[in-house]
């Protein structure tokens, strides 16, 4: 007995958030927060909710600006310089990672952050859900980096940091540190961290009396800094992306 025919298939719906989130446009949160703030029209309307589904055949704006459908997944390495915020906008009109980036580039944000005096690899990337993934403490990447700092420590004292610290009534979990090696007055500490909190490496080395001067992300994850020159972007090859994160990070 023939089968019937499946009525042909309708644009696949996906939350605003979600679409706005792979478009590159921001954080499905931060995508609530335009939504809530009226920033976001659906086909000629603004939208007072999150709690709407939408179709690569919808009109979607932001700040009325077309958002096109999402595109394939991308990643890229950038080696961030001193003196740029991680941020699109900065109320307090300090230059912007995004505004030195490459022209060619398509709509990107970071994965996570680095302060505005600290430099090295940071992750751009098209697609919003991507990089929540990629930020979430859950996931077990290591983020390392290489601080130079002033003041004298020893490795004994590094080695504490295994079991976790509490600063400023902030509980840090293992950190791992090694001294590189140490002069009259500054300290070369190469630290891994998994959590990721907002300036761990300064407060937790602060708390040890050391000031850091200069600080320098050298990986995130599999990800390295490498060679890659201050102010250069490179994209991590498609191949490597599925190798390092999976066919379902691209679903």
């Amino acid at each position: 007995m023939a089968k019937t025919p499946e009525p042909p298939s309708s644009p696949e719906a996906e939350r605003i958030a979600k679409f706005l989130a792979r478009a590159g446009v921001c954080s499905r949160r931060d995508a609530e927060r335009l939504i809530a703030d009226g920033r976001v029209k659906l086909n000629g309307k603004v939208l007072d909710t999150p709690a709407v589904k939408v179709t690569a055949a919808d009109k979607v704006l932001v700040d009325g600006r077309p958002i096109g459908a999402p595109e394939p997944t991308r990643l890229w390495r950038y080696h961030k310089p001193t003196g740029l915020v991680t941020t699109h906008n900065d109320p307090a009109g300090r230059a912007t990672v995004f505004q030195h980036l490459p022209p060619d580039l398509p709509r990107v944000i970071s994965v996570g952050r680095l302060d505005l005096t600290s430099e090295g690899l940071l992750l751009l990337t098209n697609d919003g859900e991507l990089a929540r993934r990629l930020e979430l403490p859950s996931n077990g990447w290591v983020r390392r980096y290489r601080a130079r700092a002033f003041g004298r420590v020893t490795q004994e004292e590094l080695d504490r940091l295994k079991d976790g610290i509490t600063v400023d009534g902030v509980r840090y979990g293992s950190i791992d540190a090694k001294l590189e090696r140490g002069g009259a007055s500054n300290a070369w500490i190469t630290v891994s961290i998994s959590e990721g909190k907002n300036r761990e490496v300064r407060r937790v080395l602060d708390a040890l009396g050391l000031k850091v001067n200069r600080l320098i992300r050298t990986s995130y994850g599999p990800f390295q800094l490498g060679a890659l020159e201050i102010g250069a972007v490179e994209e991590v090859p498609r191949k490597v992306l599925k190798e390092q994160l999976g066919k379902d990070a691209f679903d």
